[in-house]
């Protein structure tokens, strides 16, 4: 298989890191190399957590230089904007449309930028967006802290690896008692992605589908 250079990004409390051991897990089950790197900022609740990843037959390095990401996922909308430099040109952007409003703006000294504003900025560069309103899916399975889960659901349905691999390490990665949830958290989000896939593909106008990649 080709490289495959992935970026996660959120913030402290949202299990970035989780999900980036997940996809090595899962990529390593596929046969693929690996190398992934995490930087957490400020370690505490709500500072930046980003994940560099690169998968492929043979990988010297996890670092991403700025336009060489092919997908972004991010679980909140201003850390993905953040990183939008990163993007490669035909990249894929996957984002939570959950806000964590930074420090700056309790404090009145910047703006939340709005979701017109971030999809701008993601699709400056070419890149395919797919805003997922995974706090809501997540609260509604009944537990909000899935939504890692729930977006690597969405995730799955763009990379090689199969449903079966994905389930079984998320099994074998996360506490028996909270396995069924975010198996099911998983599939909500892989049939999100699909079903906006699949009606995106279906707009004959070829322009924005409701938040649909295009």
């Amino acid at each position: 298989m080709h490289n495959i250079n992935v970026l996660i990004t959120g913030v402290g409390g949202q299990g970035v890191v989780l999900a980036s051991d997940i996809l090595c897990d899962v990529a390593l089950a596929g046969g693929c190399d690996v190398k992934k790197t995490d930087t957490l900022g400020m370690a505490q609740r709500g500072g930046s957590v980003v994940t560099h990843m690169r998968i492929g037959e043979v990988i010297d390095s996890p670092l991403i230089g700025e336009g060489e990401v092919d997908l972004l996922l991010s679980f909140e909308k201003l850390e993905a904007a953040r990183w939008s430099s990163y993007l490669s040109p035909n990249a894929s952007v996957i984002v939570s449309d959950q806000s964590v409003p930074p420090m700056s703006v309790n404090l009145g000294t910047s703006v939340y930028p709005d979701d017109a504003l971030v999809m701008r900025i993601l699709r400056h560069g070419g890149a395919k967006v797919m805003f997922v309103e995974g706090q809501r899916m997540a609260t509604e399975l009944g537990n909000s802290k899935v939504l890692n889960v729930l977006m690597l659901g969405a995730l799955s349905v763009l990379l090689p690896f199969d449903n079966e691999s994905w389930k079984g390490v998320i099994t074998q990665r996360l506490p028996a008692k909270v396995v069924d949830i975010n198996i099911k958290a998983f599939e909500c989000g892989r049939s999100f992605m699909l079903d906006a896939i699949s009606k995106n593909a279906a707009c004959a106008c070829g322009s924005d589908c409701d938040g649909s990649l295009s």
